[in-house]
């Protein structure tokens, strides 16, 4: 729950023009690196992200500086230098990947209460914020943006699982076990785990239509 001083940050962020999926991409960020730390306190308020937030929102303000002023030359090399992906891949892949979960969410407008449809509407917001970001700024970080699509896809992957009923649940991780039994006493158990939770999640990923964003996937 949001006390009213997040409220007032969140507020501030806004007025500022902190662009919502910065925000959004500091926030997990911030999480992440709680999470790997294994503290045993849990986080209360927002005011834990600030400085991540505000890290984050001056790296993207310093990669706007020249945007309209630098030339054609100098963009390509840049981007050259900061990104493995040329900037019109990148954006056909983000377009592409835009154009499916508008489709999907319209297929899933009519399901009332329904997570996954809601978690789309909100994914096509970001993704189309992140896509204009990227195509407009000056030096184009694909590590960013990689940052930004993961945030989204943990999003999407949250409300699959919320949404796929318990019998498509158990069918997903039937078809999984089977797959991955041969190889159980070859792994450890930590890796055994991560590899079924990426198979089950690629699995439910295919049975809803929904597609990888990613920029392994371009």
């Amino acid at each position: 729950m949001l006390s009213p001083m997040d409220w007032a940050l969140i507020e501030g962020w806004k007025e500022r023009g902190v662009p919502l999926h910065v925000a959004v991409r500091a926030i997990e960020h911030a999480f992440d690196s709680h999470q790997s730390k294994k503290h045993k306190r849990t986080v209360k308020t927002l005011l834990y992200c600030q400085e991540e937030v505000e890290a984050q929102y001056a790296e993207w303000l310093e990669s706007r500086v020249g945007s309209h002023e630098e030339s054609e030359t100098d963009t390509q090399e840049t981007e050259e230098s900061t990104s493995p992906f040329p900037r019109d891949a990148v954006l056909a892949h983000l377009g592409r990947s835009l154009g499916y979960l508008n489709q999907i969410f319209e297929e899933r407008r009519q399901t009332n209460g329904d997570e996954l449809r809601e978690a789309l509407l909100r994914a096509t917001a970001l993704l189309s914020e992140v896509k204009d970001d990227y195509a407009s700024a000056a030096q184009p970080d694909a590590r960013r943006l990689e940052d930004s699509l993961t945030g989204i896809e943990r999003m999407l992957d949250d409300a699959i699982r919320a949404t796929v009923s318990e019998g498509e649940l158990e069918s997903a991780q039937a078809e999984i076990d089977s797959q991955v039994k041969p190889y159980k006493r070859h792994m450890d158990q930590a890796a055994f785990e991560q590899t079924h939770d990426n198979l089950l999640r690629k699995r439910l990923r295919e049975h809803f239509g929904v597609p990888r964003l990613s920029l392994f996937f371009l």
